[in-house]
């Protein structure tokens, strides 16, 4: 007799006398029944454990984060480079960090209002929870040291909001704004990496983006000028007493010039050092480049976090209203280019000028196209198919809209529970073509094949969220 709900090892059946195994239930040659049970036992347990880690850190929402670093390094109108890798690291640690830390804090509330959740059901130990929260901390911050200063410089400030969101300003006024700036400093993230790039690739020799060159050693050139310098005028160039280059009255040309050049050597290795404690201008300019793109994001991300306060509890309208106002004003602000600063040719591309002629010379531009070529009004429609990014943009901004928009009205006509977690559903998904919009928006080559890849990430993200919630 076998216990109920416990099936027997094998079956049997009486042949002289004797109880003989039936051949349809023989053991396999390579494996006993316990040990077949226990490894089904020990693997389910582990795909029970896998699914609740899955939960808590909200895998399928993940996908929303690697467009952040890829919208930034298309707003400063760069190509993605390792160091963007190494930002969008850096920002997937940070995030589920951030989601940990979220339901460690939140326990308490979960155990009434979610009592599903990893942690209210027993399936994670709270311990664990924030002991993930610390080491992906740590993760990324070391990610973001990885890509550079001017990165980490981004990521300090990034984290620190992360968890002042999570332990002490989530259920405040200020928890929206906290949660919006951290979606911007994300983006961010991905601008001051590229610049992290920038600055690393003068090499010694090697002129640099700020005018400075390598080591000037007692060559041909420094030699040709310096006999016209006395010391007191050539002390006068470093901006210096006749003692800071040394009392050069007694000296040959030559010896004048290698003196010179270990002192210009001197003074590069000190400016050198100088730029390598602290981010260079050229960082702080791609930050200043790259905050109109972050400061779309954070509105998204505002509108999207008031709505997520009452989607357990159901509430007021006027959230779900606000945020599809905010969606309105996003979509038609990312259907536009944004102007680039300078090209080739030293000047700027206008909204409606094509990328085509982006690198041509000034005389090009001013000619006309043609007879056989017409100008398209401004408003006609026709204007698109000549700027293909446009087309892009446009669509990306109506992907937005979309995807954003029909949630939210649903949960302004009824803001029950079940609509308010399908408007903070749709509002997460909606990140990705906004992503995509706000990289599309430069209109370079690389931008474009950015953004289409941004876009593919919205499907992997629909499929993982029908077996994980992203709520």
């Amino acid at each position: 007799m076998t216990a109920r709900g416990a099936a027997a090892p094998y079956d049997s059946s009486e042949v002289g006398g004797r109880t003989q195994p039936g051949p349809a239930a023989l053991p396999s040659p390579l494996t006993s029944p316990r040990t077949g049970r226990q490894k089904r036992i020990r693997t389910g347990r582990v795909s029970v454990r896998a699914r609740a880690w899955a939960e808590l850190l909200r895998l399928p929402a993940l996908f929303t984060v690697p467009g952040d670093a890829l919208a930034g390094t298309a707003a400063v109108s760069a190509r993605p480079t390792p160091r963007t890798f190494l930002a969008i690291a850096s920002s997937l640690c940070l995030y589920e960090a951030g989601m940990a830390l979220n339901d460690w804090a939140d326990r308490d509330v979960d155990a009434v209002e979610r009592p599903h959740r990893p942690l209210p059901s027993g399936r994670i130990r709270p311990t664990a929870a924030l002991g993930a929260a610390c080491v992906l901390t740590g993760a990324g911050l070391s990610f973001a040291a990885w890509a550079g200063r001017p990165a980490l410089t981004v990521a300090v400030p990034l984290a620190a909001t992360v968890w002042a969101y999570d332990l002490a300003l989530k259920n405040t006024r200020l928890g929206p704004a906290a949660m919006a700036t951290a979606r911007g400093l994300d983006l961010l993230l991905g601008a001051s990496a590229v610049a992290s790039a920038g600055g690393a690739g003068a090499g010694p020799g090697r002129r640099t983006g700020d005018g400075g060159a390598g080591p000037v050693g007692g060559g041909g050139g420094v030699r040709r000028v310096v006999g016209s310098f006395g010391s007191g005028r050539l002390a006068g160039a470093f901006g210096g007493r006749a003692d800071a280059v040394g009392d050069l009255g007694g000296l040959g040309v030559g010896q004048k010039a290698d003196a010179v050049g270990a002192r210009v050597s001197a003074v590069v290795a000190e400016a050198r050092a100088a730029s390598a404690a602290a981010p260079t201008p050229a960082a702080f300019q791609s930050i200043r480049q790259a905050l109109p793109s972050a400061a779309l994001l954070g509105a998204h991300t505002l509108a999207l976090t008031t709505v997520s306060r009452k989607e357990a509890q159901g509430g007021s309208p006027l959230a779900p209203l606000a945020a599809l106002a905010t969606t309105a004003a996003l979509t038609r602000l990312v259907a536009r280019a944004r102007p680039l600063p300078t090209d080739r040719t030293g000047e700027g591309r206008g909204h409606g000028e094509p990328p085509s002629l982006k690198h041509r010379t000034p005389t090009a531009r001013s000619l006309s196209p043609g007879p056989l070529a017409p100008p398209c009004r401004r408003d006609s429609p026709l204007r698109l198919l000549d700027d293909p990014p446009a087309v892009l943009r446009a669509a990306l901004a109506a992907a937005y809209a979309v995807t954003a928009a029909r949630p939210y009205f649903h949960a302004a006509l009824n803001p029950s529970p079940p609509l308010t977690q399908r408007a903070v559903t749709g509002g997460i998904r909606a990140t990705i073509p906004l992503q995509a919009a706000l990289t599309a928006r430069s209109g370079t080559k690389s931008a474009t094949l950015t953004a289409l890849l941004t876009t593919a990430l919205a499907p992997l993200a629909t499929r993982f969220a029908r077996k994980v919630s992203v709520t």
